[in-house]
């Protein structure tokens, strides 16, 4: 071959004359598998147009009849709001995968770590439970609405407010519901879990049972989801929301492990902090497990624990 030939490109010589493998830029930033599981120009839009247009339907056509049940005495509401989150998921091509058992009696308070908007609709569709949610969630367009009808409980974390709010919850426990907290206070890129604040189990003492629960999201297109795929899912800082809804809209079907931890009883501790920290690590370990592909060890049985969702 002369040099006036067309020859395939050399990998570039680097520090002592060695030759350098060829770098690959993924489609999308920070994604290896974007080749393979990337949206299609054509086809990722097109499921997404498909996906939201059947979840906006879904949620206008629910939003009167869940108004009503709200007004109505009776489990109605709470069966309902589960159905809703759970059809949502499938609408939007999320599989859920529920490992473990939950306590089958009221007045449970569920602790779990926080990484998308999308555990919202994976908690909500896996747990009977009400959320508790920071006061801006109530202002957001649409979202703040199926917040409200789906009986969030919305707090503003200052100071001024915290023991009428802390009532609230109580009350809510004391008629025999069930809330669920994220400890952490904020999401993160779905690689770890943020320490739990001990603040937010002042309520604690008012509950049954406290379940931790690990959430991750660990397949992408039938694959395993690996570290630098994962911040995908993830929904934290100054994101906008419609743009990472687009973006999820447009992959192909995922699925997301929820791990219900066994559940203890606030009693067993002797402050709110060593049960924060006891509830971190069983989060963590748990979470820890999943992002790695590895087979959680089966929760033990606890007296009164029903069969998970």
């Amino acid at each position: 071959m002369t040099p006036g030939d067309d020859a395939p490109a050399s990998p570039s010589a680097g520090p002592g004359g060695r030759r350098q493998p060829p770098h690959y830029r993924p489609a999308l930033p920070g994604r290896a598998f974007s080749d393979v599981m990337g949206p299609r120009p054509l086809g990722g839009r097109l499921r997404a147009v498909r996906r939201l247009s059947c979840l906006l339907l879904w949620m206008l056509c629910c939003m009167p009849v869940q108004a009503v049940l709200l007004a109505l005495p009776g489990r109605g509401k709470i069966r309902f709001a589960r159905l809703f989150w759970r059809n949502a998921c499938r609408l939007f091509g999320l599989e859920v995968r529920v490992l473990g058992v939950a306590p089958a009696g009221p007045r449970a308070l569920y602790l779990s770590n926080h990484s998308s908007w999308l555990d919202i609709l994976v908690l909500g569709g896996t747990l009977e439970a009400c959320f508790v949610a920071k006061a801006e969630v109530k202002g957001w367009p649409v979202i703040g609405t199926v917040a409200k009808l789906g009986r969030t409980i919305f707090v503003s974390r200052t100071r001024a407010r915290t023991g009428e709010e802390a009532t609230v919850m109580r009350e809510h426990l004391a008629q025999g519901e069930n809330l669920l907290l994220f400890p952490e206070g904020t999401s993160n890129d779905g690689n770890r879990v943020l320490p739990f604040r001990s603040s937010f189990l002042g309520i604690a003492d008012a509950a049954e049972w406290v379940q931790p629960v690990s959430v991750v999201y660990d397949r992408l297109g039938h694959m395993p989801l690996v570290r630098i795929d994962r911040p995908v899912f993830a929904w934290y800082g100054d994101m906008g929301i419609a743009g990472h809804a687009w973006m999820l809209a447009r992959l192909p079907g995922a699925r997301v492990t929820v791990l219900l931890h066994p559940p203890v009883h606030p009693s067993d501790f002797p402050n709110r902090k060593q049960l924060s920290a006891r509830a971190e690590r069983m989060v963590a370990e748990g979470a820890a497990a999943l992002r790695q592909n590895r087979p959680p060890e089966p929760p033990s049985a606890t007296p009164g624990a029903s069969a998970g969702h």
